[in-house]
């Protein structure tokens, strides 16, 4: 088995370090390969049993924990970020341009992977008509991009329809130049063909962590702009994993995904049919980032029961919908085991704390005038 990770004697001062890339050899026909990437996160990510509430004795749920990966609570985006920042160093960038929602994780994650390599972060951010001339505040993303320094420009979501996150990016883009600025362009969820071997490394990483043990039939994830669906699905389907990929989108469409999924597929000279190796099921509910009070209730309870704590806009859609579909459908996924890929986000639950359901419990410790004072370590006052 192919190993890239670190020995105790390589560990000191490789992160953020730049290295030459070497794909695994299942891959290695892919074209382009990347020459170089960063280390950028903080990898293996664990993997470990899930006992999601309901959940069938029939059914194991694994969870492998990309929420844990480092950069500031960045999840999946890392991994795609190791291989786009490496490029933008590479072709001379001095600055970032990557576009989201106003609680985008992607856009947190690419400020803080940029400045942790001395670019500047310029983040498109889409916001409502009454607040795109107010200041955005400091809830959850937003306080790490201002931070760490990142320029935040805003757009209506109407101004965003209208344009497109591509032109808007251009538009910013040749801003920057005239200023005497060297911007690299980050897609929307760091999801391009380059991008997309964040996940192609990814399944070489969980072969490593599998080998030995048993093999994983399903592997299941949030799909939001599609890199990370189009590494897994291409890596598992390449690899000894061969394990089925369950995309749930929580944006868009299916249709739209699977063609999408087509573009960077033949961006890297892959020559496979996207509706192949992964199945794309609509989990978007109200749309993308609305909460339905069934969904917070779920993360509420798998947080309660379990002590992982999903994010509303992404795993919580699609660890409820999993589940749904598991109850659903018992024949389907029995005797099936099956690794849940956490993708992150956290942060993003500081946007709903009004909407979600009452959580934990509280109340004022009942105490007696009479009890005498006992020190202990660490004396506050």
């Amino acid at each position: 088995m192919e190993e890239r990770f670190a020995k105790p004697d390589e560990m000191f001062g490789g992160f953020l370090a730049l290295k030459p890339y070497d794909p695994p050899s299942w891959a290695s026909h892919l074209s382009p390969v990347p020459s170089h990437v960063y280390s950028l996160g903080h990898l293996p990510t664990p993997i470990h049993k899930w006992k999601l509430p309901n959940l069938s004795e029939d059914t194991e749920i694994w969870i492998k924990r990309d929420d844990l990966s480092g950069m500031q609570l960045s999840g999946n985006k890392v991994r795609k970020l190791e291989f786009l920042l490496a490029d933008a160093k590479a072709r001379g960038a001095d600055c970032v341009i990557t576009v989201g929602g106003i609680q985008s994780n992607h856009c947190r994650a690419t400020a803080v992977a940029a400045r942790y390599l001395s670019l500047d972060s310029y983040l498109i951010l889409r916001t409502s008509k009454l607040l795109v001339d107010k200041d955005p505040g400091f809830t959850g993303n937003l306080l790490v991009e201002r931070l760490v320094g990142a320029n935040v420009e805003l757009v209506s979501k109407e101004d965003y329809a209208k344009i497109g996150g591509v032109a808007l990016a251009d538009l910013l883009k040749e801003r920057l130049i005239t200023e005497g600025r060297k911007p690299y362009v980050i897609p929307v969820g760091g999801s391009n063909s380059l991008g997309s071997w964040g996940y192609i490394e990814a399944i070489r990483e969980i072969e490593y962590q599998t080998q030995g043990s048993f093999a994983f039939d399903d592997i299941a994830v949030a799909c939001g702009s599609g890199g990370t669906i189009a590494g897994l699905a291409l890596g598992s389907a390449l690899s000894t994993l061969k394990a089925k990929v369950h995309a749930f989108s929580v944006c868009d469409d299916p249709n739209y995904f699977y063609d999408f999924v087509q573009g960077l597929l033949d961006g890297l000279h892959a020559g496979i049919d996207s509706h192949d190796i992964v199945n794309i099921q609509d989990a978007k509910g109200l749309g993308y980032a609305m909460s339905t009070v069934e969904e917070l209730q779920f993360v509420k309870d798998v947080a309660a029961a379990t002590g992982v704590v999903l994010d509303p806009v992404y795993s919580g859609k699609a660890a409820n919908a999993l589940m749904k579909d598991i109850v659903s459908n018992p024949a389907k996924w029995k005797g099936r085991k099956v690794l849940f890929i956490h993708t992150g986000g956290l942060l993003g639950l500081y946007d709903k704390t009004e909407q979600l359901p009452s959580v934990g419990n509280w109340r004022k410790m009942e105490l007696e005038e009479s009890i005498p004072r006992k020190e202990g370590i660490g004396k506050m006052f």
